[in-house]
């Protein structure tokens, strides 16, 4: 087995695996745990108690964070025409209708997310189906509106999609380690209380069974959620 370097040691003797750290003190930890010569991004990790396997125990949604993700995404969006201008006034990375179709066939995919009116989707839905896959919009993900440019803006602002995975885990970047300590908090705490609200009513027993934080290089830190969700 490989020796740790004396970087990873000195980083996980900060951190106590069994305590269960207040978010003012994970806070702090997340930050003096990231030791990467880049603004490492700050996620959040949440434990659920519903059953993946469950169609009535899914969880998913969408989310608009106080402070964003950090993150700036590229943006492109499936619109008519006469919609063009006030999608790019919105803040769009590129609006088109055919051209943007035949773009992405001949290879172009300089971005994040597509975000579709609903009278384009009988246009890429056959033809962009098999070449995005899961990079398709979608209603479940709010990138299926007919007011596209709210959704550009909200998604500029930082809304997300959380969604519980096979392990019955939602996975989110929360902000970057350069947000300063209330960014971080404020952010956290909406994202618990949304995913708190979204408890599915099949699921008995405790919904939110843990949570915790992470840089990208760093640690978990876990969460004492007795202050944060019922």
């Amino acid at each position: 087995m490989a020796k740790a370097s004396k970087r990873y040691q000195d980083v996980y003797e900060k951190i106590d695996r069994a305590k269960q750290y207040s978010l003012d003190e994970a806070v702090q930890l997340v930050k003096e745990t990231a030791s990467a010569n880049f603004d490492e991004t700050v996620e959040l990790h949440i434990k659920l108690g519903a059953d993946p396997t469950k169609g009535d125990q899914t969880v998913r949604g969408t989310i608009v964070l106080p402070h964003g993700t950090g993150k700036v995404l590229r943006i492109a969006v499936f619109a008519p025409g006469e919609m063009a201008k006030e999608v790019q006034d919105a803040g769009a990375d590129r609006v088109g209708d055919e051209d943007l179709v035949e773009a992405i066939e001949e290879g172009w995919d300089d971005f994040d997310i597509l975000v579709a009116h609903p009278q384009m989707m009988g246009l890429i839905g056959s033809r962009l189906g098999p070449i995005l896959g899961p990079r398709m919009p979608s209603k479940k993900a709010g990138n299926i509106t007919p007011d596209v440019a709210q959704a550009v803006k909200d998604l500029k602002r930082g809304r997300a999609e959380y969604r519980m995975d096979r392990g019955g885990v939602i996975h989110l970047p929360v902000g970057k380690v350069s947000f300063d300590d209330e960014q971080l908090r404020e952010n956290i705490t909406v994202l618990l209380e949304t995913v708190d609200a979204a408890r599915p009513s099949a699921v008995t027993g405790r919904f939110i069974r843990g949570a915790t934080m992470t840089s990208t290089m760093g640690p978990g830190i876990k969460l004492d959620l007795s202050n944060l969700v019922g």
